[in-house]
């Protein structure tokens, strides 16, 4: 069943993928489905979980391959950087067609090149290419923390059960995200990284 879950987010939106089209296409009655997932995010959590083990798994036994250990610590970094980027996007863009990615790029450059240049009028020592860079994160990391801080009704009740563990164990609220705090200290991590290269 999640295989075939997997193979239908290659062809259709999330929103068309249903425990009524996923029974259909394994051959089972959805009553038989629903006893393994309760609902499509049920299915696409188990998919999530699925995909970072196997990341996690990967990444145990090739990061240390692809790493170094002698190199000076910018060079690890990169090292690790580059392996990392590479492992993300083989597991989030199989999925996605190259001219859909493209378009997706492309309609992105002008904005990143227009915000970059205003984060260098307040921190001139900044260098362009760094700048664009510390846009591109920035981007990245607000559309990664955003639907975390802001989960959809239907997400909100799959995690009413998590929602309950943070009341009853009020030191697991670690894990709530506050959107703004957490974009912020991202980006103060992300900014002091690239000027600490520049300077170095």
């Amino acid at each position: 069943m999640l295989d075939t879950a997997a193979a239908m987010l290659g062809e259709m939106p999330v929103a068309q993928v249903s425990p009524n089209e996923l029974s259909r296409r394994v051959g089972l009655a959805k009553s038989n489905v629903l006893r393994y997932f309760e609902s499509r995010e049920a299915v696409l959590l188990e998919l999530l979980a699925t995909a970072s083990q196997e990341l996690l798994d990967h990444l145990g036994t090739a990061l240390p391959e692809a790493v170094d250990a002698d190199a000076p610590v910018f060079e690890r970094a990169d090292q690790v950087a580059a392996f990392l980027a590479d492992a993300l996007a083989a597991v989030l863009e199989r999925n996605v067609s190259t001219q859909v990615a493209a378009g997706h790029k492309r309609s992105s450059i002008g904005h990143a090149f227009a915000l970059s240049h205003r984060v260098r009028l307040h921190v001139p020592e900044l260098a362009e290419r760094a700048a664009v860079r510390f846009v591109a994160g920035a981007l990245m990391v607000a559309t990664a923390a955003w639907p975390h801080a802001h989960p959809s009704p239907a997400v909100l009740a799959v995690y009413e059960s998590v929602l309950a563990v943070y009341e009853s164990e009020p030191a697991l609220a670690v894990l709530r995200i506050d959107f703004t705090t957490a974009l912020r200290e991202s980006l103060e991590v992300l900014l002091s990284g690239l000027l600490a290269r520049a300077s170095h």
